[in-house]
């Protein structure tokens, strides 16, 4: 019986502990020049193998969660000025 192997982004994979700033923006929904930019800011970690940036995922992912905090509460404040505001929010 044939197993299935890991694909590169899943957990099990242990390429998966490694990611390329390509999979990195696609994980974040955002550009991968932007990714480069918060590399080269330090904003999230990572290692250069070769002439390849290599960003571990569970750093990847604790920027993903802290960002998405960010945003949640930037909405709760917008959405708190607008209910004061009567602007039926």
């Amino acid at each position: 019986m044939l197993q299935q192997q890991p694909t590169p982004c899943s957990p099990a994979s242990p390429a998966a502990a490694w990611q390329l700033t390509n999979l990195a923006a696609d994980l974040l929904n955002v550009s991968r020049p932007y990714v480069v930019k918060l590399l080269e800011e330090s904003k999230i970690p990572s290692r250069t193998v070769d002439k390849y940036r290599r960003i571990r995922f569970d750093d990847l992912m604790a920027y993903k969660r802290k960002d998405d905090e960010a945003r949640a509460k930037v909405l709760d404040q917008l959405t708190a000025e607008a209910q004061e505001l009567g602007m039926g929010y």
